[in-house]
């Protein structure tokens, strides 16, 4: 249904250091970039996901509002929780279970460093 997302960020430097190490475990690389935003995509595909610079009026949504991106592990989930943590981000939910969402929903959620709620997940049984 959607062709992309993009976040505003308050340091580019900063979310491409946290969103290049978090979402690499989940299989998604920078596709394309410049001094004022980074794309992120499967190798050799399109972006996903953006990020752009905003220099004035960021607006992170609140409650009720997150991305999910797919895992295609629980391992990956765990790597991108520890990646994230590692470069900035804040946990909101460590990895595990989620029993409420279904048997086989294995998620991790963190905050990126401007506060945006994301999480990894695969919905697989094991």
């Amino acid at each position: 249904m959607l062709h992309h997302l993009s976040f505003g960020v308050s340091d580019l430097a900063r979310s491409e250091a946290f969103y290049d190490a978090s979402l690499a475990p989940l299989g998604f690389v920078r596709v394309w970039g410049d001094e004022t935003a980074i794309g992120y995509g499967r190798v050799g595909d399109e972006d996903k996901f953006a990020i752009k610079l905003v220099s004035a009026g960021l607006s992170i949504p609140g409650r009720g509002f997150h991305v999910a991106f797919a895992a295609d592990s629980r391992g990956a989930v765990e790597r991108f929780h520890a990646a994230a943590l590692r470069h900035g981000g804040r946990d909101n939910g460590a990895p595990g279970l989620r029993p409420n969402y279904g048997p086989h929903y294995y998620a991790a959620f963190v905050l990126d460093p401007d506060g945006y709620q994301i999480e990894a997940v695969i919905n697989d049984p094991v």
